[in-house]
């Protein structure tokens, strides 16, 4: 399908005011929206995700409605969500395909409010959201309703073959083992899921990686939800959210996942125009936490006053190491220590900088010590990372001179007033 530039554009302005609209109405999903990029698929009917990006065929999301298209991203985002690309395992792929789709579009329209009404995709399938037992399928996870399918199967005399993996098209997905007429309560025969569930094993070497990226993601976005409803006194979030609350509250996820969206944060600055205007697979939607680029002046606080204890400090100074090695001589910036002030700061640009340096402290900690020492640099951090226990009385907000602090703190009884806060545990 051959596209003009004209044509390009309209899909790409279409996809951002889509965006955009699921971000201001359903909020939660529209932040974890923006850590997908997205792209158009001509080896696809209607639309896929592999959990880092969005794939839209040119005729499919050319002809879908505003509704349509944020039903759809809706959709695919919380595939990604519920981690129902990472859990399809052993199970039969349709089977699987339906079981989801009936799960997510249940949550959409019924915790959502999304209006089924404005949905009219039955040339491609249809909205399931009905569980086999007549209940709406939100009230389950996708293997329960998996196994209720599997029973109904079994009743008529048929057995869900095993897949070594999901390796259907969901768009076009049906079952020739039964004579039901496709309906919305997970009829397996004629029964089509909307979108393409084929790309979700493509990447499955990078599955426990991506799993905690998306932990990360998804528990900042939960409390970032969880602050503006405090703020605005607002209801409570839908029952899924709260269940990945109930999950996520301690997430054992390695901090330096926090520190890399926390560096996108602040080096980008979330434009996407102009475009990439290529398409059959080349990306013109980026998310916003490609790290392609140097991140330069980071500066790194070690606290070393007398509440912290010399594993504390080793450890904290491992975590530094093993997270500028991380990004493999793409972050550069100052290393220091501080109690009631700041010592021995060196300069890095890759972990042999750093390899040498000796902890100095031992007395009262001061985090206004910190800020001291920027305020006196002749070129201010781009961002200020303060790995300490917390144990002391925080500066006002203006004495950070604006500059994005993420705290790294060693406990779970302390947080900050301010900043982003990650938790790092010191092994026993």
């Amino acid at each position: 399908m051959d596209l003009s530039n004209e044509e390009k554009n309209n899909l790409i302005r279409k996809l951002l005011l889509s965006r955009t609209r699921v971000l201001a109405k359903y909020g939660f999903l529209g932040l974890l929206l923006m850590h997908m990029k997205m792209a158009l698929d001509e080896s696809i009917e209607t639309a896929a995700t592999d959990a880092e990006y969005i794939y839209f065929s040119p005729k499919f999301l050319n002809e879908l409605s505003d509704n349509e298209l944020d039903f759809i991203l809706m959709h695919e985002i919380l595939h990604v969500v519920l981690k129902h690309c990472f859990r399809d395992g052993e199970r039969n792929p349709e089977l699987f395909n339906i079981a989801c789709d009936i799960v997510i579009n249940s949550i959409i329209l019924q915790e959502h409010g999304f209006d089924l009404k404005a949905i009219t995709l039955d040339k491609y399938g249809t909205s399931m959201h009905i569980a086999p037992n007549g209940k709406e399928g939100c009230n389950y996870t996708a293997e329960e309703v998996y196994e209720m399918l599997e029973k109904k199967m079994s009743k008529k005399g048929m057995k869900a073959k095993k897949g070594s993996g999901n390796n259907s098209k969901g768009s076009s997905s049906s079952s020739s083992d039964s004579n039901d007429e496709s309906d919305s309560s997970g009829g397996t025969s004629n029964s089509k899921t909307i979108d393409d569930h084929s790309k979700w094993k493509e990447k499955s070497g990078e599955t426990k990686d991506k799993e905690a990226e998306w932990d990360n993601r998804i528990y900042e976005a939960v409390k970032a939800i969880e602050r503006q409803n405090e703020a605005l006194g607002a209801g409570d979030m839908p029952a899924y959210i709260e269940r990945l609350v109930t999950k996520l509250t301690t997430p054992q996820i390695d901090w330096r996942y926090v520190l890399n969206e926390f560096i996108q944060e602040e080096i980008n600055d979330y434009t996407f125009l102009p475009p990439d205007y290529r398409y059959s697979g080349d990306f013109f939607l980026p998310s916003y936490s490609d790290k392609d680029d140097i991140v330069k002046d980071v500066l790194f606080m070690i606290d070393t006053s007398g509440s912290m204890t010399n594993e504390m400090i080793a450890y904290a100074f491992s975590e530094v190491y093993g997270a500028i090695s991380m990004f493999d001589g793409k972050l550069s910036g100052k290393l220091g220590f501080f109690d009631y002030i700041v010592h021995n700061v060196v300069d890095f640009e890759d972990v042999s900088d750093i390899e040498k340096i000796k902890p100095m402290g031992g007395g009262g900690t001061s985090f206004e010590s910190v800020f001291e020492y920027v305020d006196r640099m002749d070129e201010p951090p781009i961002m200020i990372i303060i790995l300490t226990d917390g144990e002391a009385p925080y500066p006002k907000l203006d004495s950070s001179y604006n500059i994005p602090i993420l705290w790294l703190i060693n406990n779970d009884k302390i947080t900050p007033p301010y900043g982003k806060v990650a938790r790092i545990k010191i092994p026993k």
